[in-house]
């Protein structure tokens, strides 16, 4: 079932619901309770409501019909436009006021007047025995059941167009790019609902008893008084739940929204940064509309300082690769291997970008490593092997000492690890197997990989193939098979779709 025929079922819901509590509850209730009738004129008198009933829903749904007349376009025509979103969304807009004329127009008219008629006409033929100015009476409490009537059904399809207007929007959005609830021009001011609606409800009670009132003590009977506050009584109890109901939704209408804001901002909370669909054409309107600048604010900050803290790390990796020009973009060329290898084994993008910064500065313990071991040509000794050993701890001393916020605290550990060999040889802590963080196992594969396939002073980068060879054997004693078999598989694909993109 589609949006339209939801909504469509809700307002013939609300409709019978609000007309059941209105003209067959207060209505009928008041007729025939508060005016003293034999069987047959109450006979007489129910077949002058059905009548003016079926009189009142003819006219009623004729003029419901146009109204939702642009809206039925959009969803039953498949080539709608934007000119035709756009208006179906204005209807939508004002179906709630839309309504409440259709309730005090065709409904309150197409009621009161055809009742009028043929309660004359009842009583010329004396089919009625009341006075004609009952008809006047009556006249009052229709034009107060109708208000009633209104109040319930302005609510109800306030609540029922909220997601109409909201699969509009999203249709607009798909098919033009645009929102048509930013330039809505539509305001009920929160303020006048809650006056008119509390009003109301506070007058009603008293109107309506008041004019009981006024015709029950019209009436010369000697027992008026014995079923005086049996009639009351019961009267107030009908008053006095309308009176609820009528508050609660009047509540509902305000803590919907609320409700919202305060669901969305826990997501803001948890980093989601969404904005809400703009349904409201009150004060919500703005407090929704400031909410969605202050979402759209913070990402484009989180982004901006993203960007910042991304480029922080390339400059990192970029000084160190300066300082020893025979390294230069060794560790870019890590993080991209690394970016590979979990790319193939399906990590998701938060690990991935973590890896690739920790890949990124796997080597910024060597800025701690004397110039005169750090760049020298010739093989080391084992003292100055040593101090190259160091390196990870520095590193990984260097960006903690930085004060990392909680989201990328896991990229240390692949700066300390990187060097730890799957067999436990490795160090600086030796640890073994899949003790080793799983960054630290990872990177060590794309390290090794580049360190032989890049040229040094003093000798030539060996061909992939060797490097290939050297990491199968060394598959579950230096490094990890699993990452090893990843970046084969890796390869592979990247030079497939390397020759692909030379064929084209």
């Amino acid at each position: 079932m589609d949006v339209f025929s939801q909504f469509q079922r809700k307002m013939i819901f609300s409709y019978l619901l609000g007309s059941f509590i209105a003209v067959f509850g207060v209505g009928s209730v008041f007729i025939f309770q508060t005016i003293p009738m034999k069987d047959s004129e109450s006979t007489a008198m129910a077949m002058v409501i059905l009548l003016s009933i079926f009189i009142m829903f003819s006219c009623e749904f004729y003029v419901y019909r146009k109204h939702v007349g642009p809206i039925k376009n959009v969803y039953r025509n498949e080539g709608y436009d934007s000119r035709g979103l756009i208006k179906a969304y204005r209807q939508a807009e004002i179906f709630p006021l839309l309504t409440v004329k259709r309730i005090m127009i065709p409904h309150f008219l197409g009621l009161a007047i055809p009742a009028s008629l043929l309660t004359l006409i009842f009583i010329r033929f004396s089919w009625l025995s009341i006075p004609n100015k009952y008809i006047i009476y009556a006249w009052c409490g229709a034009f107060l059941v109708a208000a009633l009537h209104s109040l319930i059904e302005y609510n109800l399809t306030f609540k029922a167009c909220h997601p109409l207007q909201k699969d509009i929007i999203q249709k607009s959005i798909l098919l033009t790019g645009k929102d048509p609830s930013i330039n809505s021009q539509v305001f009920v001011s929160l303020k006048k609902k809650l006056l008119a609606g509390s009003l109301f409800l506070a007058l009603f009670p008293i109107l309506l008893f008041t004019l009981a009132s006024q015709i029950k003590l019209s009436i010369s009977q000697s027992d008026i008084l014995t079923d005086y506050w049996k009639w009351a009584g019961f009267l107030i109890l009908i008053i006095t739940l309308l009176a609820f109901y009528g508050a609660l939704l009047l509540f509902k209408s305000i803590d919907e929204p609320v409700r919202d804001l305060m669901n969305r901002f826990e997501e803001v909370e948890r980093g989601k940064f969404a904005p809400l669909l703009n349904t409201y054409t009150d004060e919500f309107s703005y407090l929704f509309s400031g909410f969605n600048h202050m979402v759209e604010a913070i990402d484009l900050r989180d982004q901006k300082n993203q960007q910042l803290l991304d480029q922080f790390f390339a400059v990192i990796a970029g000084t160190l690769d300066a300082r020893d020009p025979y390294t230069a973009g060794h560790s870019k060329r890590v993080a991209e291997y690394s970016v590979l290898i979990a790319a193939e084994c399906s990590w998701s993008s938060p690990e991935i970008d973590l890896l690739r910064k920790s890949a990124l500065l796997h080597d910024i313990g060597k800025i701690g490593i004397r110039d005169h071991i750090l760049l020298k040509e010739g093989k080391l000794t084992d003292m100055e092997f040593e101090q190259i050993k160091k390196h990870p701890v520095i590193g990984s001393e260097i960006v903690e000492s930085v004060r990392l916020t909680p989201e990328l605290l896991p990229i240390l550990p692949g700066i300390k690890h990187h060097h730890e060999r799957f067999d436990g040889l490795g160090y600086p802590d030796k640890l073994k197997g899949e003790g080793i963080p799983v960054f630290g196992r990872l990177m060590a594969v794309a390290d090794a990989f580049d360190a032989m396939t890049s040229d040094r002073p003093y000798r030539k980068g060996m061909p992939h193939s060797k490097a290939f060879d050297i990491l199968e054997e060394g598959k579950g004693t230096q490094w990890d098979p699993v990452f090893v078999d990843a970046f084969f598989r890796a390869m592979r694909h990247s030079e497939s779709d390397s020759r692909k993109e030379k064929a084209i």
